[in-house]
Order: C-alpha cells, then sequence, then structure tokens
C-alpha cells in the first residue's frame, strides 16, 4: 500500500493529519507501513496531482475523502468528522479505508 499526505507550505493541520494517518494505522495493525509527505508548490502541480486542498491524503493514489465536485486547490482543506468539521480526517474512518485498502 502507499501513502502520501498532500500539503501546502506551512500548512497549520500537517501535524494533525500525520498523528491521525499514525494513529488510525497502528489502530488498523498496519503501524509499521510508511507514508510519505508531499508540499505542493503552486496550482499546476495541484491540478496534476488533483489536490483539492491540505491536507488530502492518498492511499494507492486515491483520495478516499475526496468529493466529486471539488476543483484542484491550494487551499486549507476541511473535512466532516463526526466531531464536527476538523482540518484533518476521523481517526475511524481513517482506520476503517486503510484496513480496506490492506485487503484489497
Amino acid at each position: 500500500m502507499e501513502i502520501e499526505i498532500l500539503v501546502v507550505r506551512d500548512c497549520s493541520n500537517r501535524q494533525l493529519a500525520v498523528e491521525r494517518l499514525r494513529q488510525a494505522l497502528d489502530e488498523a495493525e498496519l503501524g509499521t507501513t510508511p507514508f510519505t509527505t508531499r508540499v505542493i508548490a503552486d496550482q499546476a502541480e495541484a491540478e496534476r496531482s488533483g489536490f483539492t486542498g491540505s491536507p488530502t491524503i492518498l492511499i494507492d493514489g486515491r483520495d478516499p475523502f475526496g468529493e466529486a465536485d471539488a476543483a484542484p486547490s491550494l487551499s486549507c482543506r476541511i473535512y466532516r468528522t463526526p466531531g464536527g468539521v476538523s482540518g484533518a480526517p476521523d481517526p475511524g474512518l481513517l482506520r476503517q479505508v486503510l484496513a480496506a485498502a490492506a485487503g484489497a
């Protein structure tokens, strides 16, 4: 499984996304799974990457939390979670996505 966190420079939610991803990987018994972080520098790169806001977590090149009508953008991203809006995906939902991807 290939996991990548895409962010803009100085993303205020970068650390939160990393922490939630690590938590979800541990809870899914995938704690040794590596991931990388890539900074999206400009709009052209955002368009090439399908980047719809920072942070974006890609699993095998796919954004499991992506919205079909979202345009590529260098903006901050908001996630809907059971606890309300957040700057990173809910760890429980992220764990489910990771477990499903690992089983695929």
